[in-house]
């Protein structure tokens, strides 16, 4: 029997590079997926693509209301909510604390932040009256050191880690799990793209050459990781952060030897 059977998950940023990774995969598994996210054409396009057991909602994770119309949407058309991935994020333009406008600030952590502690509040009721299930905030490797010129996105991704540890504790009496993923250099247009306003994406600071597994990481990858933390093989693993980087944290990796 697929892993996600009768299972409902909803996935923020949806139609994204990772979102859309991770919204094939869960169905494939046998899940009901709902894909939040702003852009209803290609939220449309994905749903024509899976067909059953697949709906699109417009959800903007910055308003409480969208999330309460995008969890009883769920609830509405399957019956229940088992799954939130809190993938949805942007990126600020590369600039120094110094040259960075407070409107920029606000606009990350707004998303960033506020999007995943809006989308704990509003799913833990409905996660309640499944009778538990599992919440993965996607961070970054930015979570776990300083990055220069990225301190809206550092700072917000932080924070992310501090909800995740939070909701652990608060809610593992009611069979809710939460977890982290911090992926690395993932290759899509969220890094392949200059952020608005930006004229450097990040790929642009990154070569994979030094990393232990010399590439960039694939949606794939997280996907993988993503559909185990959910799955009942976690059920023993809460309030844990995953980094999944090919090794960039590490620093340079020794060059294999040549005979």
């Amino acid at each position: 029997m697929p892993r996600f059977d009768n299972q409902t998950v909803l996935v923020t940023g949806g139609t994204g590079g990772q979102g859309s990774s991770h919204v094939r995969a869960f169905h494939a598994q046998g899940a009901n997926v709902v894909i939040g996210g702003l852009d209803g054409e290609r939220g449309a396009a994905l749903v024509d693509e899976l067909g059953t057991r697949a709906r699109f909602t417009r959800l903007d994770v910055r308003d409480e209301g969208s999330w309460s119309e995008a969890v009883h949407d769920a609830e509405s058309a399957f019956g229940a909510l088992n799954v939130l991935v809190n993938n949805s994020g942007v990126q600020n333009p590369p600039a120094t604390i110094e040259n960075t406008d407070q409107a920029t600030w606000s606009r990350i952590l707004d998303v960033n932040v506020s999007g995943t502690f809006l989308g704990i509040k509003a799913a833990t009721p409905a996660l309640r009256r499944a009778a538990g299930g599992a919440i993965v905030n996607i961070a970054s490797t930015m979570a776990l050191g300083g990055t220069a010129r990225y301190a809206p996105y550092v700072a917000s991704k932080w924070a992310v880690r501090g909800l995740t540890q939070t909701a652990a504790l608060e809610l593992g009496r009611d069979n809710i799990r939460v977890n982290a993923i911090h992926p690395g250099v993932i290759a899509t247009p969220f890094i392949h793209e200059p952020a608005a306003g930006a004229t450097a994406a990040i790929a642009d600071f990154y070569s994979p050459a030094p990393f232990a597994v010399p590439r960039l990481g694939e949606p794939a990858d997280v996907t993988r990781l993503l559909l185990f933390l959910t799955s009942s093989d976690a059920s023993f693993i809460t309030g844990a952060e995953y980094v999944i980087d090919g090794g960039l944290l590490l620093g340079p990796a020794l060059q294999a030897e040549t005979a």
